[in-house]
């Protein structure tokens, strides 16, 4: 079994929804289990034209290789319609492999590390989040490389508030929700 990280982003269609049902996905595949989940982060696009994006990273343990995992995630991108008519289109779903394990993969569909992991807020801060002591092969740990994204635009977004009389006139009997 290994471990791996997969950075998923969308930003057409309803972007948060398609993340979480992404990772519902992924999770009722036989060969995965999704171990943890960032929360979900609105960004700038890069390099591209659209609506901001949305963004979360899962990691997981699987049985399968890591070109096994590629094409499973190029499935669930189709599944939930993802075209590519050009280099950085806007997209239904993305999810690309940031890591795999410990290895280093350089083939001309599969680089592993993911290139561009160390450059992207997108990708490092929900990284961060699940695994903060996490180092990325070739480039150390994943917490120092944060400063060099930091002008990159990124922003949390809070879950919906889950209290009792959530969307009525009324306050909850147990308190405030936050």
């Amino acid at each position: 079994m290994t471990f791996a990280y997969l950075g998923l982003g969308a930003n057409l269609g309803d972007a948060r929804q398609a993340l979480k049902d992404a990772v519902v996905c992924l999770a009722q595949q036989c060969a995965v289990t999704v171990l943890a989940k960032s929360g979900i982060y609105r960004t700038a696009p890069i390099d591209a034209g659209g609506d901001d994006f949305y963004n979360c990273v899962v990691k997981l343990e699987t049985s399968l290789s890591a070109r096994a995992l590629l094409e499973l995630c190029q499935r669930v991108e189709h599944h939930f319609g993802r075209e590519r008519p050009f280099r950085n289109a806007p997209r239904t779903l993305d999810i690309d492999i940031l890591l795999y394990g410990e290895h280093a993969i350089a083939e001309p569909d599969l680089i592993v590390p993911h290139p561009r992991l160390a450059e992207r807020a997108f990708a490092l801060v929900p990284l961060v989040e699940i695994a903060p002591d996490l180092v990325i092969p070739g480039h150390g740990a994943a917490s120092a490389l944060l400063p060099d994204v930091a002008a990159q635009r990124i922003e949390k977004i809070k879950p919906p508030c889950q209290c009792l009389g959530f969307g009525r006139a009324t306050k909850p009997a147990t308190g405030s929700c936050r």
